[in-house]
């Protein structure tokens, strides 16, 4: 998840005309940097510093911190926290053990998504929930409704909490400078509690870029301490990012949006993501799920990349070889490691994608797997 929602940069914007956006602790901190900063999901954060590229390229080749204190952190506690989180999600919360984190989601009853999340498991019986900025407020609602009748209790805390990424190949040596928590032991979705340049934090190998990295769970008061103990750290190795870095590294990564390859009308299973669901327990949409999961999804997602230059964007048309239009592009970018445009789009069971429609002109088009990149240190 970590993981967005509902703007992507790479399509597009406006600068908003008012002001009526939260902040969070870094906001002066990025003022102060240059951030270009923009009103996403809510909040007003930085889109860039500097050249996104160049941002992009630091996470793939040395390290970049990415301001992501806009993400919200439930947090659900009690005897029966586990049982809750079963119900209430489409994983299993209570097959965690402590210090271990997992991808999920929480769907409707029809079974539509309404959110992508990550749950660690933080003790017996405590587990933190990390929703996207946008559905933050919804998800808490939904949990505490869900967790009627079970011994547990869901408190949104995440005002009271800041989250920084480092994300790259060098992120770990960078953060080594500051802790002495064993970070070469840390395994992908595990976390451990430590402090980092003597802030008290919870310490995850987990992102949304698809390189190694970390993600730091700290109070709103030790945000600004910390990043630029951080940056001091990793000076000439360490670069500043933002929005757009973070949004073509996760498409590169083929990692879902939401509000583009995940929204409240799409299931797991369309998404290709029907792994993560488990049908073997009871819990709200399961069984919309299962019939689901029976039939097989209308639609699956696929990646393009262009032959030409032009990009397809979010919206626009998907043709197959038949000439008439077979889906829709959820995500589009150029692409910075690949050279080439790429995008991820929905498109029918059985259809063959050869076009995107761009502006009124057919642009050929690949269809390739899922992710565009790799890293090959995994």
């Amino acid at each position: 998840m970590g993981r967005w929602e509902t703007f992507s940069p790479c399509a597009g914007h406006k600068e908003p005309t008012q002001v009526s956006a939260k902040i969070t602790p870094l906001y002066e901190l990025h003022k102060e940097l240059g951030g270009n900063l923009v009103d996403f999901a809510g909040y007003l954060m930085p889109l860039r510093y500097g050249s996104e590229t160049a941002e992009h390229h630091a996470v793939r080749t040395s390290a970049g911190i990415f301001d992501i204190s806009h993400m919200g952190e439930i947090f659900v506690t009690g005897a029966q926290a586990a049982e809750a989180l079963d119900h209430a999600l489409v994983g299993l919360a209570s097959a965690l053990e402590a210090g271990r984190a997992r991808y999920t989601m929480i769907v409707n009853s029809e079974g539509g998504v309404l959110d992508d999340l990550i749950v660690y498991r933080l003790s017996r019986h405590g587990f933190m929930v990390v929703a996207n900025a946008a559905n933050a407020g919804v998800v808490a609602e939904e949990l505490k409704k869900r967790a009627e009748g079970f011994e547990a209790a869901v408190d949104d805390q995440s005002e009271n909490y800041a989250l920084i990424a480092v994300q790259g190949p060098r992120a770990q040596a960078v953060l080594e400078r500051l802790t002495d928590a064993d970070l070469a032991g840390l395994k992908y979705y595990t976390l451990i509690s430590g402090t980092v340049g003597g802030v008290v934090s919870f310490i995850a190998r987990t992102g949304y870029t698809g390189e190694d990295g970390f993600e730091l769970f700290i109070h709103s008061e030790d945000a600004v301490t910390l990043w630029k103990k951080i940056t001091e750290a990793g000076d000439g190795e360490l670069t500043p990012c933002g929005l757009s870095a973070r949004d073509t590294l996760r498409l590169e990564a083929g990692m879902p949006l939401y509000g583009h390859e995940l929204t409240a009308d799409l299931t797991p299973y369309d998404a290709g993501l029907g792994r993560v669901v488990r049908l073997e327990k009871d819990f709200v949409g399961r069984d919309a799920l299962a019939a689901v999961a029976e039939s097989g999804p209308s639609r699956r997602l696929v990646g393009l990349v262009a032959r030409g230059r032009r990009v397809p964007r979010a919206g626009y048309a998907v043709i197959g070889d038949d000439g008439s239009p077979c889906g829709v592009v959820t995500s589009g970018a150029p692409s910075p490691t690949l050279g080439k445009p790429i995008a991820m789009a929905y498109v029918g069971i059985g259809s063959t994608p050869v076009a995107v429609d761009i502006r009124g002109k057919q642009e050929p088009v690949d269809v390739v797997d899922l992710p565009f990149y790799r890293r090959t240190d995994k």
